[in-house]
Protein backbone atom coordinates (compact mmCIF):
# COMPACT_ATOMS: atom_id res chain seq x y z
CA UNK A 1 0.00 0.00 0.00
CA UNK A 2 1.49 2.95 -1.35
CA UNK A 3 1.29 5.96 1.45
CA UNK A 4 -0.78 9.05 1.63
CA UNK A 5 0.85 11.52 4.17
CA UNK A 6 1.80 14.83 1.61
CA UNK A 7 0.51 16.27 -1.18
CA UNK A 8 3.80 15.93 -3.04
CA UNK A 9 3.78 11.75 -4.84
CA UNK A 10 7.84 12.29 -4.57
CA UNK A 11 7.69 12.41 -0.90
CA UNK A 12 4.72 9.78 -0.57
CA UNK A 13 6.73 7.26 -2.75
CA UNK A 14 9.96 7.97 -0.39
CA UNK A 15 8.34 7.82 2.83
CA UNK A 16 6.53 4.09 1.37
CA UNK A 17 9.73 2.99 -0.07
CA UNK A 18 12.39 3.67 2.74
CA UNK A 19 11.74 2.90 6.58
CA UNK A 20 14.20 5.25 7.47
CA UNK A 21 12.38 8.24 5.73
CA UNK A 22 8.93 7.06 7.18
CA UNK A 23 10.39 7.21 11.08
CA UNK A 24 12.25 10.75 10.44
CA UNK A 25 8.61 11.64 9.03
CA UNK A 26 6.93 11.15 12.44
CA UNK A 27 10.08 12.48 14.75
CA UNK A 28 9.28 16.15 12.40
CA UNK A 29 5.96 15.57 13.19
CA UNK A 30 5.77 18.10 16.13
CA UNK A 31 4.50 21.84 15.48
CA UNK A 32 4.26 21.91 12.21
CA UNK A 33 1.66 20.62 9.67
CA UNK A 34 1.79 17.02 9.16
CA UNK A 35 2.40 17.47 5.51
CA UNK A 36 5.50 19.28 6.02
CA UNK A 37 6.55 16.63 8.51
CA UNK A 38 6.41 14.16 6.20
CA UNK A 39 7.25 16.29 3.17
CA UNK A 40 11.04 16.76 5.68
CA UNK A 41 12.84 13.02 4.06
CA UNK A 42 12.47 14.33 0.63
CA UNK A 43 13.37 18.05 1.50
CA UNK A 44 17.12 16.07 3.22
CA UNK A 45 17.86 13.51 0.45
CA UNK A 46 17.69 16.32 -1.93
CA UNK A 47 19.80 18.60 -0.05
CA UNK A 48 22.41 16.01 1.40
CA UNK A 49 22.36 13.53 -1.40
CA UNK A 50 21.10 10.22 0.40
CA UNK A 51 18.36 9.51 3.46
CA UNK A 52 20.26 6.68 5.14
CA UNK A 53 21.74 6.63 8.78
CA UNK A 54 25.23 6.38 8.44
CA UNK A 55 25.00 9.55 5.56
CA UNK A 56 23.11 11.58 7.83
CA UNK A 57 24.90 10.65 11.20
CA UNK A 58 27.93 11.64 9.78
CA UNK A 59 27.25 14.98 8.31
CA UNK A 60 29.23 17.75 9.89
CA UNK A 61 26.32 19.13 12.01
CA UNK A 62 26.76 22.83 10.59
CA UNK A 63 26.34 21.77 7.09
CA UNK A 64 23.30 19.46 8.27
CA UNK A 65 21.99 22.36 9.80
CA UNK A 66 22.29 24.87 6.83
CA UNK A 67 20.50 22.22 4.95
CA UNK A 68 17.56 22.11 6.94
CA UNK A 69 17.53 25.92 6.72
CA UNK A 70 17.12 26.36 3.26
CA UNK A 71 14.09 27.80 1.75
CA UNK A 72 11.69 26.22 2.26
CA UNK A 73 13.12 25.22 5.40
CA UNK A 74 12.33 21.61 6.73
CA UNK A 75 10.93 22.39 9.84
CA UNK A 76 9.90 25.78 11.82
CA UNK A 77 12.86 24.98 14.18
CA UNK A 78 15.20 23.81 11.60
CA UNK A 79 18.60 23.85 14.31
CA UNK A 80 16.74 21.72 16.56
CA UNK A 81 15.01 19.25 14.61
CA UNK A 82 18.16 18.91 12.50
CA UNK A 83 20.29 18.02 15.79
CA UNK A 84 17.08 15.24 16.92
CA UNK A 85 17.40 13.79 13.02
CA UNK A 86 21.19 13.14 13.54
CA UNK A 87 20.63 11.75 16.82
CA UNK A 88 17.90 9.18 15.54
CA UNK A 89 20.46 8.22 12.70
CA UNK A 90 23.21 7.79 15.04
CA UNK A 91 20.69 5.70 17.72
CA UNK A 92 19.78 3.65 14.65
CA UNK A 93 23.28 2.88 13.66
CA UNK A 94 24.54 1.82 17.42
CA UNK A 95 21.55 -0.14 18.35
CA UNK A 96 20.00 -0.98 14.67
CA UNK A 97 23.45 -1.18 12.25
CA UNK A 98 21.90 1.30 10.22
CA UNK A 99 18.50 0.11 9.72
CA UNK A 100 15.00 1.18 10.51
CA UNK A 101 13.06 -1.15 9.87
CA UNK A 102 15.00 -3.77 11.72
CA UNK A 103 13.26 -1.69 15.09
CA UNK A 104 9.66 -3.68 13.75
CA UNK A 105 11.34 -6.88 12.04
CA UNK A 106 14.04 -7.93 13.98
CA UNK A 107 13.28 -11.00 15.75
CA UNK A 108 9.62 -11.29 15.34
CA UNK A 109 8.65 -9.05 17.64
CA UNK A 110 5.56 -8.13 19.02
CA UNK A 111 4.08 -5.17 19.44
CA UNK A 112 4.46 -4.54 23.14
CA UNK A 113 8.12 -5.01 22.00
CA UNK A 114 8.21 -2.97 18.98
CA UNK A 115 6.49 -0.28 21.32
CA UNK A 116 9.23 -0.44 23.38
CA UNK A 117 12.04 -0.01 20.99
CA UNK A 118 10.66 2.92 19.75
CA UNK A 119 10.03 4.84 22.87
CA UNK A 120 14.05 4.45 23.39
CA UNK A 121 14.59 6.35 19.73
CA UNK A 122 15.63 9.86 20.43
CA UNK A 123 12.56 12.22 19.87
CA UNK A 124 9.88 9.57 20.49
CA UNK A 125 7.82 9.51 23.69
CA UNK A 126 4.92 7.68 24.22
CA UNK A 127 2.39 9.32 22.05
CA UNK A 128 4.83 9.53 19.61
CA UNK A 129 5.37 5.67 19.49
CA UNK A 130 2.13 4.78 19.89
CA UNK A 131 1.19 6.64 16.91
CA UNK A 132 3.91 4.74 14.59
CA UNK A 133 3.49 1.89 15.76
CA UNK A 134 -0.47 2.42 14.66
CA UNK A 135 1.13 3.15 11.28
CA UNK A 136 3.02 0.12 11.05
CA UNK A 137 0.20 -2.35 11.57
CA UNK A 138 -2.67 -0.11 9.74
CA UNK A 139 -0.24 0.66 6.74
CA UNK A 140 2.75 -1.00 6.37
CA UNK A 141 1.97 -5.06 7.44
CA UNK A 142 3.49 -4.94 10.98
CA UNK A 143 1.37 -7.86 12.38
CA UNK A 144 3.30 -8.23 15.63
CA UNK A 145 1.06 -9.65 18.05
CA UNK A 146 -0.83 -7.28 20.18
CA UNK A 147 -0.55 -4.58 18.53
CA UNK A 148 -3.28 -2.73 18.20
CA UNK A 149 -2.91 -3.07 22.45
CA UNK A 150 0.28 -1.44 22.41
CA UNK A 151 -0.76 1.52 20.05
CA UNK A 152 -4.06 1.92 21.78
CA UNK A 153 -5.93 4.35 21.68
CA UNK A 154 -4.40 5.02 17.97
CA UNK A 155 -4.79 1.00 17.08
CA UNK A 156 -8.37 1.20 17.36
CA UNK A 157 -9.62 0.65 13.89
CA UNK A 158 -11.85 2.52 11.87
CA UNK A 159 -10.64 5.34 14.12
CA UNK A 160 -9.16 8.62 12.88
CA UNK A 161 -7.08 9.86 15.16
CA UNK A 162 -3.78 10.16 13.73
CA UNK A 163 -1.34 9.85 10.55
CA UNK A 164 -1.62 6.20 11.09
CA UNK A 165 -5.48 6.47 9.66
CA UNK A 166 -4.62 9.21 6.51
CA UNK A 167 -4.90 6.87 3.38
CA UNK A 168 -6.17 9.79 0.94
CA UNK A 169 -7.42 13.62 1.27
CA UNK A 170 -10.75 12.54 2.98
CA UNK A 171 -9.52 10.43 5.44
CA UNK A 172 -6.85 13.63 5.93
CA UNK A 173 -10.06 15.69 6.67
CA UNK A 174 -11.77 13.28 8.69
CA UNK A 175 -8.41 13.02 11.41
CA UNK A 176 -8.27 16.63 10.93
CA UNK A 177 -12.17 16.83 12.65
CA UNK A 178 -11.13 14.59 15.14
CA UNK A 179 -8.48 16.12 16.41
CA UNK A 180 -10.57 20.02 16.51
CA UNK A 181 -13.41 18.01 18.41
CA UNK A 182 -10.94 16.10 20.96
CA UNK A 183 -9.13 19.71 21.62
CA UNK A 184 -12.64 21.51 22.08
CA UNK A 185 -13.62 18.61 24.47
CA UNK A 186 -10.51 19.38 26.43
CA UNK A 187 -11.14 22.92 26.65
CA UNK A 188 -14.43 22.65 27.59
CA UNK A 189 -13.52 20.29 30.06
CA UNK A 190 -10.70 22.42 31.56
CA UNK A 191 -13.14 25.15 31.37
CA UNK A 192 -15.66 23.26 33.57
CA UNK A 193 -12.96 22.26 36.35
CA UNK A 194 -12.38 25.77 36.95
CA UNK A 195 -16.33 26.72 37.33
Amino acid sequence: MSLYLTDDSAANDLLTENPLALLIGMLLDQQVAMELAFAGPLKIEQRVGALDAQTIAGTDPEVFAAAFKQTPAVHRFPGSMATRVQDLCQALLDDWGGDAAAIWTEGDPDGATVLKRLRALPGFGEQKARIFLALLGKQRGFAGAGWREAAEPYGEEGSFRSVADITSPDTLLRVRETKRAMKAAARAAKTDAKS
